[in-house]
């Protein structure tokens, strides 16, 4: 088993101090920060994907590995940069203005950081003049808004109404989620996605990505 085998198989199992080790002993051995990423972590992230589209894992399981996977993207983000390496899209993500949960958007964030993307993660009680000045900051393609509790889920459309009012709603593809949201209730809002799980919506905008 080579080193980028070794780290995918790590992050598989969830081991962060292996991931840690195998990523530092990658970099000893001059393999390219991208071929870390794209051969070992993202690959790693991507069996997790289909063994929870499977069922033979649970949200403990996805939650382990992508800790994992981020620890490892963190120690090779500086050389990514100074090889240039881009991201394959921006995403903006937080759990919007009311709720403070957090656990299922830190999963989306890792999630999508798995699948290559930049994560701006805009923390709990976003308001809606928060995600669009980071989207204007960050050329965002991507927005996703997370709601754990009824009574804040509906701040989902003022987000998507504001959008619309500051001219930006055509720029981007808005997600929704959290235990309450429906796909019905993202029809009616006007959302562009929604999926029941990080890893359908990680799967989903790569889809968008690989399309336009």
């Amino acid at each position: 088993m080579n080193i980028l085998e070794k780290i995918t198989s790590a992050i598989v199992d969830g081991d962060n101090v292996k991931v840690i080790d195998y990523v530092e002993q990658a970099i000893k051995e001059n393999v390219s920060a991208q071929d870390i990423l794209n051969k070992g972590l993202i690959l790693g992230m991507n069996q997790i994907g289909k063994l929870w589209n499977d069922g033979d894992i649970f949200i403990p399981e996805v939650l382990v590995a992508a800790r994992a996977m981020n620890s490892g993207s963190e120690i090779i983000e500086s050389s990514l940069l100074k090889s240039g390496v881009e991201p394959i899209a921006t995403a903006i993500i937080g759990t919007v203005k009311g709720d403070l949960h957090d656990i299922g958007k830190n999963i989306v964030g890792m999630m999508l950081k798995g699948k290559g993307f930049h994560v701006i993660d805009l923390g709990v009680d976003v308001t809606k003049e928060q995600y669009l000045d980071a989207v204007k900051s960050n050329n965002a393609s991507f927005v996703v808004c997370s709601s754990l509790i009824t009574t804040t889920m509906n701040y989902m459309k003022d987000v998507i109404e504001y959008f619309k009012e500051q001219g930006f709603r055509e720029r981007v593809i808005i997600a929704c989620g959290g235990a309450p949201v429906t796909q019905e209730f993202a029809d009616a809002i006007g959302a562009d996605v929604y999926t029941a799980d990080a890893v359908k919506l990680s799967e989903v905008f790569l889809d968008i990505v690989e399309v336009r």
